[in-house]
């Protein structure tokens, strides 16, 4: 009873900056490789995808400079906290995301680290486009009119 318990604690830890800076097209979620200490960290909470970015290389993805802060009782078994980490993809995922990425202005950034049913870390990349000055500008002109208008539907 405790064990299933344990599962349905929820661990969401999410980029939130990515989706003001990049306009967000194709998603994927992909499983991560990690040692013993590091899951436990992110079971714990202890993670951020802040200035988190995907790389190809040699047929592998590959996260940079995802945070997984040392594990508090971890020994000298402890993981170092930036870290490039593998991720677990489909090879015809990766093939469509090279292709995607050899163009100018498109790159693949993590949005959201969490944990599925089975107890395993995800990681939701995206293939994005980065955002000029002006789309950024429109991105937040649009949410300040959402929260204008739930404001209004609020007070009637």
């Amino acid at each position: 009873m405790a064990e299933k318990k344990n599962k349905t604690r929820a661990v969401n830890i999410k980029n939130k900056r990515a989706s003001f800076d990049f306009l967000l097209l194709d998603k994927y979620t992909a499983g991560i490789v990690l040692t013993g200490t590091e899951i436990k960290s992110i079971r714990a909470g202890k993670a951020s995808l802040v200035d988190t970015f995907c790389f190809i290389h040699n047929g592998e993805v590959w996260v940079k400079n995802m945070y997984v802060a040392e594990y508090a009782y971890g020994s000298y078994n402890n993981h170092s906290a930036r870290r490039d980490r593998k991720l677990l993809l489909n090879k015809s995922e990766i093939r469509k995301l090279q292709q995607e990425t050899k163009a100018p202005g498109f790159s693949i950034v993590p949005t959201s680290l969490f944990i599925d049913e089975n107890g395993r870390a995800k990681l939701d990349i995206y293939l994005c486009r980065g955002k000029k000055e002006y789309d950024k500008r429109q991105t937040l002109k649009e949410k300040e009119d959402r929260r204008e208008m739930d404001r209004q539907i609020k007070r009637y």
